[in-house]
């Protein structure tokens, strides 16, 4: 399928939507009620910090809503107001946060059912609105929504966009893209439909297990065992990795795409020879500026003297768990919530381990004094950082905020 021609089709229709309607003004007002919080201003305004009784707040310099997620809200909210009576669906969770989610469905907007793991197109009709969500779609179902008739709201970002761009340049030349992600993220699977041939790496073990195997050779049985599930159709990886490209998922640890980004280039220059490694290789910077800025703050943030660290965020956003590790690899006992409510007391908690299932932590806030790190996923509205916030506070102090 030649997709660059069929994105490009897709684009002139008078079927597809890639900016707002015109609503703006009505749908601020309700991002504001929703999601703005005055809270959370006066803490930016006190370089990150609130002090109240025997706790203190430590602030991310960078957290929350990007502005692309708050982007792809907007749309959705806009998509509602310029289609009143049309029934509207959604492919995908718009973002990774429940709240938000939530209130489309209070917006009668509904999401395509999953049935076996894989989505249930057939009850969608000829004239629904389809939302697009921030992390876009495959190409086989915006095909299939377009054969279909439906008007196609785009929210996709444009950092996924550009991933995609990438991954066309590849496939121009014949490359095979190597796709820093997680194989079933619905932003790698889209990435993954642009490309001819392609393999999903999820960490550096697994980068550099396919570089020795570039180097070296290896078992190819095992390697396609270990692929299986993330590399393109009819994968070989004694043909498919002579001439590869880097691409990610723009949630991914940008260190870790950067060092993965090294690797190959180190490898291929290796094997091929510095002269011909341009021959061989391709790199363009596709790490996205807000996921970035958001870790460059953790940084920042863990290097700090905290008691714990709280991140909170849909337990199924990539660029969350990410902020969890690095508390982590810092020794500071870290908390992972989507929402205020998973704060049962100040004896238990509900939250996520990294890599576990949802459990409950008991005396998870010390007695005394207390130093609570807090950041954001980009899919958390500021209201519900505040929910969290407050919700400490009246554990730990009688102060009113």
């Amino acid at each position: 399928m030649d997709t660059k021609a069929f994105t490009r089709s897709l684009k002139q229709s008078e079927n597809y939507h890639r900016k707002g309607f015109g609503h703006e003004a009505e749908v601020a007002g309700v991002m504001n009620s929703a999601y703005q919080s005055n809270l959370i201003q006066q803490i930016r305004d006190n370089q990150y910090t609130l002090q109240s009784g025997d706790v203190t707040i430590r602030l991310a310099e960078a957290f929350g809503f990007c502005w692309g997620v708050e982007r792809a809200v907007a749309m959705a909210y806009e998509t509602r107001q310029h289609f009143p009576t049309e029934q509207i669906w959604i492919t995908n969770e718009i973002i990774h946060n429940p709240s938000v989610n939530q209130h489309l469905r209070d917006m009668q907007v509904k999401f395509i059912p999953v049935e076996a793991g894989n989505k249930d197109f057939s009850i969608v009709d000829a004239g629904d609105v389809v939302i697009l969500p921030a992390f876009g779609a495959s190409v086989q179902e915006m095909q299939m929504l377009s054969e279909k008739g439906c008007k196609i709201v785009d929210t996709t970002c444009p950092w996924v966009s550009k991933v995609w761009n990438t991954v066309e340049k590849h496939k121009k030349k014949s490359y095979t893209s190597i796709i820093h992600g997680k194989y079933n993220h619905e932003e790698t699977i889209a990435t993954s439909s642009f490309a001819d041939k392609y393999l999903i790496v999820l960490n550096l073990d697994q980068a550099e297990y396919v570089c020795n195997y570039i180097l070296n050779g290896g078992d190819r049985a095992e390697f396609m065992a270990k692929f299986n599930r993330a590399c393109s159709a009819g994968f070989d990886p004694d043909r498919d990795l002579e001439c590869i490209g880097i691409a990610n998922q723009t949630t991914m640890l940008k260190s870790e795409t950067e060092h993965i980004g090294k690797l190959f280039e180190r490898t291929m220059m290796k094997k091929y020879g510095p002269d011909r490694l341009n021959e061989h290789f391709q790199s363009f910077n596709t790490i996205c500026d807000a996921t970035q800025e958001r870790q460059d703050a953790m940084y920042q943030l863990v290097e700090e003297k905290l008691d714990l660290m709280v991140v909170i965020g849909g337990f199924n956003s990539s660029n969350t768990t990410h902020l969890q590790e690095m508390a982590i690899e810092r020794g500071i006992p870290s908390y992972h919530i989507d929402c205020a409510e998973r704060i049962i007391s100040g004896d238990r908690i509900e939250h996520k381990p990294l890599n576990q299932e949802i459990t409950t932590q008991d005396n998870w806030l010390p007695p005394g004094q207390v130093i609570v790190g807090i950041t954001s996923g980009a899919s958390t509205p500021d209201k519900v950082v505040e929910a969290v916030i407050e919700k400490i506070l009246a554990i730990k102090s009688p102060v009113t905020v």
